[in-house]
């Protein structure tokens, strides 16, 4: 079981029902009354996102979500198709199941696919990925003043706001919780 004092960013539990993981948190204490936390949270299997609070010490049925390394490997229509690392199994994937993800997804590049009772619910990116610049306008010498940016456009697809001194075939880490510029590698 888990209460409300265990909720931290990210913790996953269930509630009436529905599966959930905290998004945000807040503990707050009225004036008058007891206790409650407010909660951001997204329900894991829909993708929606709520607002709820709840009173201080209520308990709820713990879930644990496994997780299985996966290749990703191919496109084909609006699926992605995935092998997993240990089995060879493949599983195909559809583009609404991704949420997003998909713009960083190259071939080859491992993931963590979430099960939560062998029921396949999502993916889970690393924090970054490098990608190969495809197309950017050049920087002009002495266009430095401050923390200039111009678009790029990515070997997946994706547009990002990157420095000036990027360049084509430039290879970059980007953060794919924001899909902002991090680092040039």
């Amino acid at each position: 079981m888990i209460s409300t004092a265990d909720f931290k960013n990210g913790v996953i539990f269930e509630d009436e029902g529905s599966v959930y993981q905290v998004l945000w948190f807040q503990h707050h204490k009225p004036g008058k009354g007891g206790a409650v936390m407010r909660t951001k949270m997204r329900n894991v299997r829909t993708g929606s996102i709520i607002e709820k609070t709840f009173k201080s010490g209520e308990k709820f049925r713990d879930v644990a979500l496994t997780r299985k390394k996966k290749q990703f490997l191919y496109i084909e229509g609006s699926n992605y198709t995935f092998m997993d690392s240990q089995t060879y199994d493949q599983i195909s994937v559809s583009l609404q199941k991704l949420d997003g993800m998909e713009k960083f997804l190259k071939e080859n590049v491992e993931v963590d696919a979430l099960y939560l009772d062998e029921e396949f619910l999502g993916l889970d990116m690393p924090a970054s990925v490098q990608l190969v610049v495809t197309q950017t306008v050049p920087g002009i010498k002495g266009d430095s003043v401050s923390n200039m940016t111009k678009p790029a456009t990515l070997e997946t697809g994706v547009e990002v706001t990157v420095p000036l001194f990027i360049k084509e075939g430039d290879t970059i880490k980007v953060d794919t919780r924001t899909g902002e510029y991090v680092e040039r590698v």
